[in-house]
């Protein structure tokens, strides 16, 4: 490892006192490569690996493995995440009992947002923001891999949902930080560690947090997490909210022998994964209950204006394209789900979140909402990558192409495809197996690889052997 910066060990030798060799030590250890599972697409068949215990569907690999060339990572049944970032599991499970409106603040590239869609109750709305658009277009690759047809992605300041005045049950805001708990996996963030970034990144937390505090409920939660050690943006910034909104901070049930550390100074409940005591990576987290009552929303408000909106301006609307069936009926128990088509795309929102649909459309930057079911390309519709990927395609409904791992690698490389000439003509649906990684098109001498272009794995290296891992689709 880079040698720390001297002001860093001098800071956090204060901090953790008779710690901080261990700490030291821990910092030159490898780090622990975790995964979690996809509850809605695969189930262990075997043995994975160690469970992580503060969260269901993680487990730690004994080594770790070319990822990107595991044709099931693309597929959505997997998320290679560090084990401490899933802790967001164990604070879901023990708050959360009911379906809720959800925002992940700062969501790229997508892990906590991806753990959040596995944790929360069915039928919670996910919005997954990010920024910076190169970070958004990643953090919208893998919701769409994911497949939860109740997720929208958006590309926004923080200060845009403010005009969404108490509308989110719970706010995650995994702000930008100094990043110092990246230091074993990333050595990039010591060289741009600085006492004075530090700083700045205290005070930016401070302004995105009094930015979406507004978008709020009432009695909603708000969960704080960062991936650094010092007190300025972990500790101090609980004290932030407590004394500009009077946040009040709650706990959560632990076991002791999961080693996490608590607060470093004050006495408010806080959870800090430690590298020399737990295994994973530096991560901090604090949960926060906005004061007042779940009834003082202007949720109501916000959404029937929205719906008042729509009506007014359909006269001046191009109509609607009207949607075939065959489209429809590609999309399981389609009853359930809105249908909305324009001159570029059929997408499918869950009906009961239609208006919500509308209201956030009419706010913030979309990139993504429920399932893209086709494309219009000329005249004709095409698959579109999202419904293959989707928890809510219905499958029986196309011709499903099982490909080997060179064919499905080949696919995802995007390289020319050679299907078997007695395939029937038209849309394939490509699988590893059992898993779907998105569409083919087979003219019977040849065949179109349609796999999005901006996803395709770069790389022309191919393992000798696959990834071993017990999963078997859902």
């Amino acid at each position: 490892m880079t040698d720390l910066p001297a002001p860093f060990i001098e800071r956090t030798r204060r901090l953790l006192g008779d710690d901080y060799p261990r700490f030291a030590e821990a910092l030159e250890s490898e780090s622990p490569t975790s995964i979690r599972l996809n509850p809605s697409k695969s189930t262990p068949t075997g043995t994975i690996g160690d469970p992580v215990l503060w969260a269901r569907h993680g487990f730690y690999l004994s080594s770790r493995p070319t990822f990107t060339f595991d044709p099931r990572l693309h597929a959505g049944a997997y998320y290679v995440q560090e084990a401490a970032s899933m802790f967001l599991n164990r604070v879901i499970r023990q708050y959360v009992h009911e379906p809720v409106r959800y925002l992940d603040l700062c969501a790229a590239p997508g892990g906590k947002s991806t753990d959040a869609v596995a944790s929360l109750p069915v039928g919670s709305l996910i919005v997954s923001n990010e920024v910076i658009p190169n970070r958004a277009h990643i953090l919208a690759e893998n919701i769409v891999k994911w497949g939860s047809p109740y997720c929208i992605v958006t590309r926004n300041e923080a200060s845009a949902f403010g005009a969404l005045e108490k509308y989110f049950d719970i706010i995650a805001a995994d702000v930008p930080c100094s990043g110092e708990g990246m230091f074993r996996k990333d050595p990039a963030a010591i060289t741009e560690w600085s006492a004075a970034n530090v700083a700045h990144c205290a005070e930016r937390q401070r302004a995105i947090l009094t930015d979406v505090w507004n978008a709020l409920r009432p009695g909603g939660l708000f969960i704080y997490s960062t991936c650094t050690y010092n007190t300025e943006e972990n500790e101090e910034m609980i004290g932030f909210l407590r004394k500009k909104f009077g946040a009040i901070p709650l706990t959560v049930d632990i076991d002791p022998a999961w080693n996490i550390t608590p607060a470093l100074v004050g006495d408010l409940p806080a959870y800090r994964f430690m590298p020399h005591r737990t295994r994973g990576e530096g991560l901090f987290m604090a949960i926060l209950r906005k004061p007042g009552e779940p009834g003082e929303t202007r949720r109501e408000a916000l959404l029937s204006t929205a719906e008042k909106t729509e009506k007014r301006n359909k006269k001046n609307k191009t109509p609607r394209i009207a949607i075939p069936d065959e489209w429809r009926l590609l999309v399981a128990n389609p009853d359930r789900y809105t249908f909305i088509s324009d001159e570029e795309k059929i997408i499918a929102i869950p009906a009961e979140y239609t208006t919500d649909y509308k209201l956030l459309d009419r706010n913030l930057d979309l990139l993504h909402a429920g399932i893209t079911v086709a494309t219009l390309k000329g005249k004709d519709y095409v698959p579109h990558i999202s419904l293959a990927l989707s928890t809510a395609f219905d499958t029986s409904q196309v011709v499903r192409y099982e490909a080997s791992l060179d064919t499905a690698l080949a696919y995802l490389r995007r390289e020319s495809l050679f299907l078997p000439t007695d395939l029937p003509r038209g849309y394939i649906l490509v699988s590893y197996e059992g898993f779907p990684l998105g569409w083919a098109k087979h003219l019977g001498n040849r065949t179109n690889n349609l796999y999005p272009q901006e996803w395709r794995i770069r790389s022309g290296y191919t393992p000798d052997t696959p990834f071993e891992l017990n999963i078997a689709p859902k």
